[in-house]
């Protein structure tokens, strides 16, 4: 009788070995396509951060070139951020750089 139940416990310690196993491998998998997905966006947040300085760069010379002041439109525009995060957002803060900029340009 005892050799059944070993033979028992035996087949069971198997049966959850071979689903930890699984489980396990499907994990691995889950890991290494996380990976693939963490380095393609920092390889897409990488671009974005080019063209954004390239594109900055644009908007900046255009701006000397009519005589904007490109550093006060950005101080106003954070100026105005702040008080809106501090009014508790009564006005936008995309609405409020929309109002900065139309007054720089005039």
């Amino acid at each position: 009788m005892a050799f059944g139940d070993t033979a028992k416990k035996l087949k069971k310690l198997s049966n959850t070995a071979e689903k930890l196993y699984a489980k396990m491998n499907d994990l691995v998998e889950q890991l290494q396509d996380l990976r693939a997905r963490v380095e393609n966006t920092s390889d897409q947040i990488e671009t974005m951060d080019r063209e954004l300085a390239e594109q900055r760069a644009i908007v900046e010379a255009l701006a000397e070139e009519q005589g904007v002041d490109v550093d006060g439109i950005v101080a106003e525009v954070e100026a105005a951020r702040a008080e809106a995060d501090g009014n508790s957002g009564s006005e936008s803060g995309a609405e409020t750089a929309d109002a900065g900029a139309g007054d720089a340009a005039n």
